[in-house]
C-alpha cells in the first residue's frame, strides 16, 4: 500500500506553497524523514521528510507549481528501488554510513550517478562512519517552553570538543549556550539565526569522533558530472552551496526576479543561509526596482540629502527585550507605583572601606565594594518594614519572611535581575562573592533560570553609568525597588559649617497598594541611617 506525501502545516498565516525541488524521482529508493523535495513560501523554504522508507512511486506536483496545505504531492510504494538518481546499473546500494552521511545533509548529491561518484561515495562513507548525536533545545524552566536561535558558534564541518559551546539561545529570561555533548564534526544545522524553536527541538547533528575534513570528498561536484536528482541536470550540489557559498535564490524566486529584471545584488535574502525567498523579491520590487528587463529606470534627479527611510535601520528585538519592555509596561500599568527620594552622606562607608579593604580582600579573596553595605541596610529595613518585602496575590498579601534580593545587571543583551538569595543570613563578604559570581554569569551569558528566580525585593545602581537621579520601575511582582546613584561631592552644612561631603540620591520606588506613605520614607530612612552609621550594621540595630 503507497503512503502519501502530502505538504505539511506551514503556519497559522501560511496556506499554500510552492514546488521549489524534488531530490527524488520516480523508482527512486528512499529512507524514512529523508529529504524528498522542497517547498517555497513567501517567507521560508521548508523540506519535506519521507513519511516512510520504499520506493518513491509517483510525484503528483511538478516543480514551480503551488500547492495548498494539505495537498498529496507524491506517494511512496513498498520496495527496494534504485539508489536515488543513479543511471549506473552496476552501482552498489547505499552503505548505511553513506544514508548517515546524508542524513547530516553534508553528502555531495542526493544519488547522482557517473564514475566520479564511486569517490564521493567512499570519502562519505568515511565522513558518515561515527554515530549521529542529536543536539536538542534544552529545558530552560517550568515557564519557558521555547526560545529564539542567538549566535551561532559553529557551522556544517566545524569540529567541536565536548562542552565547547555550540549556539546561544535566547528565552524570556536571558541568554544561555548550548554546549556540545560529544566531541566530534557538526554534520547538519537544522535551525539559523532568528528562528523560533520549541523544548526539545532538534538544532543540529555532530558526528561523534569525527575530525575536521573526514567527509570532505563527499563535497564538491564529482569528477565527471554527476546527475542532479531534481531534474537530470549538471548543477553544483546543493549542500555544499549552502554551507559555503550561501544558498541560492530559491526557484520561485529566481524565476520572478527574472521577470522584474531584477539581479542577484538588488534583493536582500531573509532565508537561510541569506537565501532569497519569493516574499523578498515581492518586497524589492515593491520599493522602486526595475519591474522588468525592458522597463528602463527613470532619469536620475539631482543630488539632494538622502531620505529618512534610506538611512534608518530596522532590528527585530531579541525575545529578551520584547520581554524586558513587556513586564515593565505591566508594572506600569498594574502597580499604583511612586517614588520617594533622600540623599545619604557616604563618607562613613568610604571610609571604613579605604581602611579595610586590602586586609578584607586578603582574607577573602573578594573586593570589599559598596553593594554589600547596600545589600545588609536594604535586609535590616525590610525586617522592619515587611509590606517593602511583600507582593499581592490576588485578594491576598504575602508577606515573605525572608530576603532573596535581585540586582539589576545591564548586559549586552538587555537587563537581567540575578538574586541573592537569603541575603539577609549573609554577611557582606559572602553577599560580596555572591555578587562577583553572578555578574561574571550574567557577563558571560550563563545565569540559569535558578539565578533569577524567587526575589523579593531588587537593587539597581545607575550611578555605575553616572546617574545622578532616576525614578525605578518596579520588578513585578515585588513592591519595592531601591536605585543607586553616582557618588558626588557636595557642600552640604554640618554643625552650622559648609563642608564639601560625598552624596549619594537615593530613590524608591514602591506599589502604594501595598506600602504606605509612612512605610516607604521610614524604609529609605533606615537605609540611609545603616549607610551613615555601618556600625548598626556590625551590631544589628
Amino acid at each position: 500500500m503507497a503512503t502519501e506525501i502530502k505538504v505539511p502545516t506551514l503556519g497559522e498565516s501560511v496556506t499554500e506553497a510552492t514546488i521549489g525541488q524534488w531530490f527524488k524521482k520516480p523508482g527512486d529508493r528512499v529512507e524514512q524523514d529523508e529529504t524528498v523535495a522542497e517547498l517555497e513560501t513567501d517567507k521560508v523554504t521548508v523540506e519535506v521528510p519521507a513519511p516512510a522508507a520504499g520506493v518513491l512511486e509517483d510525484i503528483a506536483v511538478k516543480e514551480g507549481e503551488t500547492v495548498g496545505v494539505g495537498a498529496v504531492i507524491g506517494a511512496i510504494g513498498e520496495g527496494e528501488g534504485k539508489a536515488g538518481g543513479t543511471t549506473d546499473a552496476t552501482e552498489k546500494p547505499k552503505s548505511k554510513a553513506a544514508e548517515a552521511d546524508q542524513a547530516a545533509e553534508t553528502a555531495s548529491d542526493y544519488g547522482g550517478g557517473g564514475s566520479g561518484d564511486e569517490k564521493a561515495s567512499a570519502d562519505g562513507a568515511s565522513a558518515g562512519s561515527g554515530k549521529l548525536v542529536e543536539v536538542n533545545v534544552p529545558a530552560a524552566g517550568e515557564s519557558v517552553t521555547e526560545a529564539t536561535v542567538g549566535q551561532l558558534f559553529k557551522k556544517v564541518g566545524d569540529s567541536v570538543s565536548m562542552d565547547e559551546a555550540l549556539l546561544e539561545l535566547e528565552t524570556d529570561k536571558a541568554a544561555q549556550e548550548v554546549p556540545s555533548p560529544v566531541a566530534g564534526v557538526v554534520r547538519e544545522l537544522a535551525v539559523a539565526q532568528g528562528d523560533e524553536v520549541q523544548v526539545g527541538a532538534l538544532l543540529m547533528k555532530i558526528e561523534e569522533g569525527a575530525s575536521a575534513g573526514s567527509g570532505d570528498g563527499a563535497k564538491g561536484p564529482s569528477a565527471s558530472g554527476s546527475t542532479a536528482v531534481g531534474g537530470g541536470t549538471d548543477e553544483t550540489p546543493r549542500r555544499q552551496v549552502e554551507a559555503e557559498e550561501g544558498r541560492a535564490p530559491a526557484p520561485a524566486a529566481a524565476k520572478l526576479m527574472r521577470e522584474k529584471g531584477l539581479k542577484d545584488g538588488d534583493v536582500q535574502g531573509s532565508g537561510k543561509q541569506g537565501q532569497v525567498l519569493k516574499g523578498d523579491v515581492l518586497e524589492a520590487a515593491a520599493k522602486g526596482a526595475p519591474s522588468s528587463p525592458q522597463e528602463k529606470p527613470k532619469a536620475a534627479r539631482a543630488p539632494s540629502a538622502p531620505d529618512d527611510e534610506s538611512r534608518e535601520e530596522r532590528v527585530k528585538m531579541t525575545r529578551l527585550r520584547q520581554t524586558i519592555a513587556r513586564r515593565l509596561k505591566d508594572a506600569q500599568d498594574t502597580a499604583a507605583m511612586l517614588t520617594t527620594f533622600n540623599e545619604v552622606d557616604m563618607k562613613a562607608v568610604m571610609d571604613l572601606r579605604s581602611r579595610y579593604k586590602d586586609l578584607f580582600e586578603k582574607k577573602h579573596g573578594v573586593k570589599l565594594g559598596f553593594m554589600g553595605f547596600f545589600t545588609k541596610a536594604v535586609c535590616h529595613a525590610l525586617k522592619e518594614i515587611p509590606a517593602v518585602n511583600a507582593e499581592i496575590d490576588g485578594n491576598e498579601i504575602v508577606y515573605k519572611n525572608f530576603c532573596h534580593v535581585g540586582m539589576a545587571v545591564g548586559t549586552d543583551k538587555g537587563l537581567v535581575v540575578p538574586v541573592i538569595r537569603d541575603a539577609d543570613a549573609m554577611t557582606i563578604a559572602e553577599i560580596e562573592k555572591e555578587i562577583g559570581r553572578l555578574a561574571r554569569a550574567a557577563r558571560d551569558g550563563k545565569l540559569g533560570m535558578s539565578d533569577m528566580q524567587g526575589g523579593t525585593f531588587t537593587i539597581t545602581n545607575g550611578g555605575v553609568y553616572g546617574s545622578l537621579m532616576s525614578t525605578p520601575i518596579l520588578n513585578a511582582p515585588q513592591s519595592g525597588i531601591l536605585g543607586m546613584h553616582k557618588i558626588q561631592e557636595r557642600p552640604m552644612a554640618i554643625g552650622g559649617q559648609v563642608v564639601i561631603r560625598p552624596m549619594m540620591y537615593l530613590a524608591l520606588s514602591y506599589d502604594h497598594r501595598i506600602v504606605d506613605g509612612k512605610e516607604a520614607v521610614t524604609f529609605l530612612v533606615r537605609v540611609k541611617e545603616s549607610l551613615e552609621d555601618p556600625e548598626r550594621l556590625v551590631l544589628d540595630l
